[in-house]
């Protein structure tokens, strides 16, 4: 008698051949993410073991903590791509905590993107802007496709989703995290991401990979909706190939 209980599959085997990721930290010793060349070497032959075909990696920008700037990201980039042997390309975008500070850059045209002039965005954890609403509309305004990082991991939209909708209305493209799908950012995350899904509401995915604990994680059965919806989500990073 067949199992009325299919096993979910590992989030690796759900990769699509020619996967472009958009959303790590592997540039070293400018953020949380890779502290040395070794970490950057490593995380990369992993990623590309994983079935990455192309890297666009985004160290934090973020006031008064991680003070980036296209200039101290590039200089990063380019002396990954002199020591290393790369296994694919890799190219440098910023993940941009929305703040006062981020609006005046956009309008200044200084933002570091993804492609053209979509910009990777990512909120506080503790709470939304105040003016949440009036930065998008100034991203916008300055020319900018506000890329959300991650929304599932902002707990205070848990209790009323309604929120991810007005957030898609007022123009924001939504980027999973793959480890939200095994359960890494714990159970609240995971069945927000879930319903993220259902919804069709996500337009990209990024591993948002820091260190090698986020690698092995990717051997982690997924304990969300069918994988097949993932490999979907996945595909749509073929845009910024």
């Amino acid at each position: 008698m067949l199992s009325l209980f299919k096993s979910k599959p590992k989030l690796a085997e759900l990769i699509p051949s020619g996967y472009v990721d958009i959303h790590s930290h592997v540039l070293p010793g400018i953020d949380d993410g890779a502290k040395t060349l070794e970490d950057t070497e490593f995380l990369l032959e992993e990623m590309k073991q994983l079935g990455f075909t192309k890297v666009i990696t985004t160290p934090h920008t973020m006031s008064t903590v991680w003070e980036n700037t296209p200039e101290t990201i590039k200089n990063a980039l380019t002396k990954v791509e002199s020591k290393l042997t790369l296994p694919f390309e890799i190219q440098a975008a910023s993940e941009y905590l929305l703040d006062e500070s981020v609006i005046n850059k956009a309008k200044n045209g200084e933002l570091l993107t993804l492609k053209g002039n979509f910009a990777l965005v990512e909120l506080s954890y503790l709470n939304a802007p105040i003016q949440l609403y009036d930065f998008l509309y100034q991203l916008q305004l300055a020319g900018y496709h506000v890329v959300l990082a991650h929304p599932e991991r902002y707990s205070y939209f848990h209790s009323n989703k309604k929120e991810y909708q007005k957030l898609k209305k007022a123009g924001c493209l939504f980027q999973l995290n793959l480890l939200s799908t095994v359960g890494y950012y714990g159970k609240d995350v995971a069945e927000t991401a879930k319903y993220l899904l259902k919804k069709d509401l996500y337009d990209f995915t990024g591993s948002d990979i820091h260190h090698k604990n986020h690698i092995k994680a990717f051997q982690n059965k997924i304990i969300v909706t069918n994988g097949e919806k993932i490999t979907e989500v996945m595909k749509k990073n073929s845009f910024f190939l």
